[in-house]
């Protein structure tokens, strides 16, 4: 499924790093900024998770709750929390259903091997839960400025 600017998004109900069930209607009047990254502790999740780390503030003070999402277990992301101090849930989507829901699962390759993973995408999500704009190629380093220039 490939959603689009303007579309509604998918709702979700999945386990944070702590097991507590993370809702989109829990965000409901408030803006979301939805990265989805292929794994935890691995060199470009680190420094896209770090990236908004560091400007978590700003985008705060911008009015964005911050959600991070792959894969890994609650115990994979509370470490990973932990290990980069990161202000925000990061969601454990074992089953691939919010992957699924939201499209970004796809083909990908890596020094000439092709497989199946996360699609590394960013969706700002407005007050009402419609998608106001998607980053499908992440500056890892600098997302944040990606993010701002869109907003």
């Amino acid at each position: 499924m490939k959603l689009n600017i303007g579309d509604k998004a998918p709702d979700f109900s999945v386990e944070n790093q702590d097991g507590k069930l993370i809702a989109l209607s829990d965000y409901i009047g408030k803006k979301i900024i939805l990265f989805f990254y292929p794994k935890d502790n691995t060199p470009g999740c680190t420094a896209e998770s770090c990236n908004l780390k560091d400007n978590f503030f700003i985008l705060r003070d911008k009015g964005f709750e911050i959600l991070g999402i792959s894969a890994d277990n609650a115990t994979s992301h509370k470490k990973f929390i932990s290990k980069f101090e990161l202000p925000f849930h990061l969601l454990a989507d074992t089953d691939k259903s919010m992957i699924n829901a939201y499209g970004v699962w796809g083909l990908k390759k890596f020094m000439g091997r092709e497989y199946e993973g996360i699609l590394r995408t960013t969706f700002i999500i407005n007050e009402n839960a419609v998608i106001e704009r998607i980053i499908s190629k992440v500056n890892t380093k600098n997302h944040t400025n990606q993010i701002l220039e869109l907003i």
